[in-house]
């Protein structure tokens, strides 16, 4: 089965340059249970360099393997508050582990000669799911020290994998600025 996967450039992402065409992508909001995590960085719209983007994380890789219940795993940089937030979610006995969360993965179309989106939930819907489980651990982790990628502002390392909520949600996937499809993410459960 085909499976998205895209290594993203983290120094693209916090210094946009016109003439570097690397993907990137972004978390724009994170809400885990109750915390709801700061979109407290700003970073470029890679298709409208002029306008700013707050985001919550810079992402380093995106990963879906298509499938209608298999989980999206990000991993990124987050800010210090952001840190010490998923730090605390990590030391603590999380009862709820509900996940909303928007995000969006850009790649350069070197026919169209402009970047595109090429994952994102559809209609750029907050996605509703629910904090993936490595054996008795959540699938949520951050690193203790700051990242060398860029040193300013100040960021950590993250890895999130979420599962979907019992509900029907899409994603959109795109191979080009043209060609797209939207796939279904979640199960709809009756009660």
């Amino acid at each position: 089965m085909p499976t998205f996967q895209k290594q993203l450039d983290i120094y693209q992402g916090y210094n946009f340059k016109k003439d570097v065409q690397t993907p990137v992508g972004f978390i724009t909001a994170l809400k885990v249970g109750d915390v709801t995590l700061k979109a407290d960085q700003t970073c470029k719209d890679p298709m409208a360099p002029e306008t700013d983007l707050t985001v919550v994380a810079v992402l380093s890789g995106s990963m879906w393997e298509l499938g209608v219940t298999d989980a999206n795993y990000f991993t990124g940089q987050i800010s210090v508050y952001n840190k010490q937030q998923v730090q605390m979610l990590t030391y603590k006995d999380l009862t709820k582990v509900d996940v909303e969360y928007q995000f969006t993965v850009y790649e350069y179309d070197p026919l169209e000669k402009k970047y595109f989106k090429c994952l994102l939930p559809t209609d750029d819907a907050t996605l509703k799911g629910i904090l993936e489980k490595n054996g008795s651990d959540l699938n949520i982790s951050v690193a203790d020290d700051a990242s060398p990628e860029v040193q300013s502002p100040e960021n950590y390392a993250w890895q999130i994998g979420i599962k979907p909520q019992p509900e029907a949600q899409t994603i959109t996937v795109a191979t080009s600025f043209s060609d797209k499809v939207v796939k279904a993410w979640g199960l709809t459960v009756t009660k």
